[in-house]
């Protein structure tokens, strides 16, 4: 739809594709965490994600409407690092636990290549490593959740 109007109207667009955002009450490292942190296994369907920090990525969306354009700007919304589900080593430490596995890691993975973001816009304020540390102390610390899955895991659009 936006590419249409922006072909037909001239309409300076910039197309985003984000994943995955979190912040500490929700996403994808919460998630990972809640179940380290009660010895669940964590599914390995996904073997691997990329996340920014919500913060961070809201920086990015309002910078990126400079990158405007007629056909559309398209513009992977994601941290540059690639998190191995099967190694949330920090997690795992934080919670003194070892981290149970389910399932094989498939051959593919939903995952954005963030490199000319990163050239654009810089690097994200918080790390991989930051973003997992926060996530695994607000865990331990009883903080406060949305209680909304992402099920990044699925690979079917079932959830």
């Amino acid at each position: 739809m936006f590419e249409h109007f922006s072909a037909r109207n001239g309409t300076p667009v910039v197309l985003l594709r984000l994943n995955y955002a979190i912040a500490l009450r929700y996403g994808v490292l919460l998630d990972i965490g809640q179940k380290v942190f009660v010895r669940q296994p964590v599914s390995l369907a996904m073997g691997a994600v990329n996340v920014i920090w919500q913060g961070d990525a809201n920086s990015v969306v309002l910078r990126s409407l400079a990158l405007a354009a007629t056909p559309p700007f398209v513009l992977n919304l994601t941290g540059p690092e690639t998190l191995r589900v099967r190694h949330s080593g920090a997690l795992r430490r934080a919670a003194r636990r070892r981290t149970c596995v389910r399932g094989a890691e498939a051959e593919t993975a939903l995952l954005n290549d963030a490199s000319l973001c990163t050239r654009l816009m810089g690097l994200p304020q918080l790390s991989a490593d930051r973003m997992i540390e926060m996530t695994a102390n607000w865990i331990r610390a009883g903080g406060s959740v949305l209680g909304k899955p992402t099920h990044f895991e699925v690979r079917d659009g079932k959830y």
